[in-house]
This record gives C-alpha cells, structure tokens and sequence, in this order.
C-alpha cells in the first residue's frame, strides 16, 4: 500500500505534501550541494558540512568533494605539490582548510583560486623551503595562516601581499634569518596583524629603530622568544620595556630569551638575556630605547608637546583619561590649565613648563569587551639657557680633545716640511761666501801642498796665512808686497800662533794677485 497523499496538521491549517515532490525536493537538493551518487568519498569521513580524510595516504584530493562543505582536513597525507585546481571543485563556502604533515615542497601562484573564502589555512609540518610572491593574493579573506615546523629559509617582500585581514601568522620553527619587516612597515603592511610567531628561528639582529613606529597592538603579538640573538644593549632595552608594558609574548617567555656573544657565535655560551646580572647595559642606553618607543619624552621649557596613548585596546569604543602627576584627572575634550586630551587618546601640552615634568598615566577603557590599560609615560622638561652647559658638557669635552689633536697633527707637519734642513743653510753659505770671493778683483788659487819632513808637518801645524788689503796704492817697485799697517804685524803674529782643530790636510796654501809673483831683484 503506498500513499500518494500526506497530510500534516499545523498551525495554519492542514499541509498536503506529495511524495514525489518530496523526491524532487530532495534531487534538487543533492544537485545544489554536490552529485547525488558519492556526497562523501569513500576514504573520507563526513559529518553536515566537516570531511576528514586524514591519514589515508592520499597524494591528490578526491574528486567528489561536494560544494557545501566548510571544513576539509587533508592532514597526514602524502601530497607533494600545489598547483593550481589541485582541489577539484569550486568551494565558495569552504573557510577552514587543513593540509598539515604532508609532503608539500612548493606551492605555484593561483593554487587557491578554487578555495577564494578561506578564512583558515594550515599548512604546518610540510617541506616548505621558500615563499614566492605572491602566492596568496587569491585568499582576500584569510585571518589565521600557520606555516610553522617547516624548512622555510627565504620569505619574498610580497609572499603575504593581499591578506589585508590576516590576523595571526605562524613561522615558528623554520630557518629563517631576517626578520619580515614588510608585514608592519611599508604600503604593503598589515594593519590587522595582531600576532606573529616567529620564535625559534635563526634570527640574530633586530631592526629596532623601525620597529619604534609600529603601534603596540602589533607589537605586544610578536613571539621572538629561541632565536639566536647577539648580545645587545638594544635589544635588551626592547625586550625589558615589552616585558613592562606586560607583553605576553616577553612575560611568559622570559626564560626563553638568550643571547651570544659576538666572540663566541657557535653558541657554547648562551646568556639569559632578560636578566639584569647577565647584561650590564647603561641607563642612558636604556633610556634612548624607551623614547624611540615613546615611554620617555623631553621638551624645553615653551614647548608644544604631543604625547600618544599608545594602548593595545585602541580600536572603536575605547575611552582614554590621563592622570597628571599632581594626580589631576584629565579628560577629552575638557582643557585643564595647559593640557588637552583628545578623543584618540593623545595628550597635549601646549605650552611645557618645568612644573609639568613628571609620570603620567594613561587609562584606556573599552566598556563593550570589558578591557582596561594603563600606560606610564615620564616627560622630562627642561630648560635650555640654565641646562645647555650641562647637556653639552660631554660634547664640548670631546669637541676640545679632538680639535687639540688636529692642531697638534698641523704643528707637526708646520715643522716637518716648512721648517729648511740645516745641510741647505750651509750650502747656502758656502755658495754665499764663494761668489763673494769671485766677485773680489783677486783670483783665489788653491794648491796642494807639498810633502814635507815630519819636523816641518809639526811645525806647520796650527799655522794660518792671511792676506790683507793694502790700505795705499802700491809702488811698481813692490809687484805686489803689501804694506801692513801700524798693528798689523802683531794681529798676524797672533793669528798664526792659533791652535788649529782641523788636520793638516785641510791647509791650503794661497796665493793670489793680479800678475805673476816676481821676487825682488
């Protein structure tokens, strides 16, 4: 007996429903969502919109996935490659996809251009080695992408180019050596980031100075803890302002967070790094990371001052108060002396006196999800004309050590090279005396001297001839003789019994005159 007819009792009244419109209901139904024959593969397991086909040695998706699934888990599987179409259908309301422990080398542009509504992507524990760009720029609705415990040495700028809505990342676990600075700087940045792992990678240096703009939102989410960091002063006052303003990517990580020395890069020696006895760094270096963070500012005394409320709860329905130091409460939109406070929580100062320095306090309140912080800002106001020997004591000191050393450095080369050698003075001298002398009207000649005995070497020995000018014209008769005047006579006498310091080969015997020397007749 089969009924053609069924009759149902509702509220309304009574529904008649036809078996085989039913049938046609259902047909339908199955075309809608997928073929009718095969709804769920046979190596997979299926519950209303969820297939699991994990752990079935699958090397390429099956091919009667119906479209109404919202959840795929490929894991434990042996796929190796994805390219494009590799999920056979278009699944529009797929949101959650799991390719986790796999054998996935590589991944080609437009393999998720089946999957455009993901929302959850896992491909943790594969054999990923580089990120291509752009490689996701199909999944426009991403927020959570776990790569970790890969072999990822090399991420591309524009590898994450397009997941304007991701929100979580994980890198963990894989080889990579810089820090991915484009996810937070730059127009390709990710404003909705809120959390990166990147811990235990082979990161040694951080672009601190970069990192001072990214807003605490962003920053509080970053997991930097097994990397092999250097030691450094820096880095160290990053990590103890974070762990101060409560990251808990520092507070529950602390002990993970080591060092090397420089010296010692094979790591035998790891330093815990957020322990004051380990690093010795000076408050002044400490001081500079806290205001390029913006935890520490200074101004002169008449100055306009802008301090942000950098909070990590700063998005639609946060309220901000600050907390003067003389414990004066002010609030936006309310002027109290010389501060404002606007509705984003910036607090200004328009005109900075000595009296406002001090620790201010920055309450953020979000009434909806029931989240408060408060952040401690120190402002230093100074005034320049009493303070600026001060403030520049250590640069005039070292100004004057140096400009006393290149003055020293000029002397010296002064004297090397400007200073004439004494072997040109004499020369000079000698080349003075000897035009002198062949200027004279005599002519000098020089004559070696004859050997003579050993008796007249001695006695010739510390004798001088000198000749002297004759003071009148001499007679014809004298060919030469000279007349000495009255004294002359001892004056030579005298000269000649000099002792002579010079040997005897020095002597010259000189004659000169303007003819021939005749003896007298």
């Amino acid at each position: 007996m089969s009924l053609n007819w069924q009759t149902l009792p509702t509220r309304l009244g009574v529904f008649k429903v036809s078996c085989r419109g039913l049938a046609c209901l259902l047909v339908f139904t199955v075309s809608v969502c997928g073929s009718a024959p095969g709804m769920c593969p046979a190596a997979c397991i299926c519950a209303s919109d969820i297939v699991s086909c994990t752990n079935k040695n699958l090397t390429r998706v099956p091919g009667n996935l119906y479209k109404c699934m919202k959840r795929l888990d490929l894991s434990y599987n042996r796929i190796g490659i994805l390219e494009p179409e590799w999920v056979p259908v278009l699944s529009e309301k797929l949101n959650t996809l799991i390719v986790n422990h796999n054998s996935i080398s590589s991944i080609s542009i437009g393999s998720f251009s089946m999957t455009p509504n993901l929302k959850y992507l896992d491909l943790s524990s594969n054999s990923l080695k580089t990120l291509s760009s752009p490689v996701f720029h199909e999944l426009k609705a991403l927020e959570v992408l776990l790569l970790y415990n890969n072999q990822i040495t090399q991420i591309e700028s524009l590898a994450f180019g397009g997941l304007y809505k991701l929100q979580k990342l994980y890198l963990s676990h894989n080889l990579v050596s810089h820090f991915p600075l484009d996810l937070y700087v730059g127009k390709h940045k990710l404003t909705d980031l809120v959390l990166l792992d990147i811990s235990f990678n082979h990161i040694q240096t951080m672009p601190i100075q970069r990192l001072s703009s990214v807003p605490a939102k962003q920053l509080s989410g970053i997991y930097l803890h097994g990397n092999p960091f250097y030691c450094d002063c820096v880095l160290y006052s990053m990590l103890i302002f974070w762990y101060q303003r409560h990251f808990s990517s520092v507070v529950d990580f602390k002990n993970e967070y080591s060092c090397l020395l420089q010296s010692d890069p094979r790591g035998h020696n790891k330093l815990p790094l957020l322990h004051d006895s380990f690093m010795n760094c000076s408050e002044s270096t400490v001081n500079s990371s806290f205001q390029a963070f913006g935890l520490i500012h200074d101004a002169q005394v008449g100055d306009r001052l802008i301090v942000h409320c950098d909070s990590r709860i700063s998005d639609m329905g946060t309220q901000f108060v600050w907390v003067s130091p003389d414990n004066r409460l002010l609030e936006p939109d309310r002027e109290t002396d010389n501060f404002k406070v606007f509705p984003n929580g910036s607090l200004e100062i328009t005109d900075a006196q000595l009296e406002n320095s001090g620790l201010y306090s920055c309450i953020a309140i979000n009434k909806k999800r029931l989240l408060n912080e408060t952040i401690e800002v120190r402002i230093n106001v100074s005034n320049f004309t009493v303070n600026r020997s001060h403030a520049h004591e250590a640069f005039n000191t070292a100004f004057t050590t140096l400009a006393a050393c290149v003055a020293s450095i000029i002397l010296v080369l002064l004297y090397l090279y400007l200073t004439p050698c004494p072997c040109q003075c004499k020369g000079k001298k000698k080349k003075r005396k000897l035009n002198q002398s062949s200027a004279h009207p005599s002519i000098l000649n020089s004559a070696l001297p004859q050997e003579l005995p050993a008796d007249e070497k001695k006695a010739s020995t510390g004798k001088r001839v000198v000749f002297l000018e004759p003071v009148h014209e001499p007679k014809q008769s004298q060919n030469g003789k000279v007349k000495l005047l009255p004294n002359d006579s001892v004056v030579t006498e005298s000269i000649l019994k000099t002792t002579r310091t010079k040997s005897d080969s020095d002597s010259v015997n000189s004659v000169f005159s303007d003819t021939p020397f005749m003896p007298p007749a």
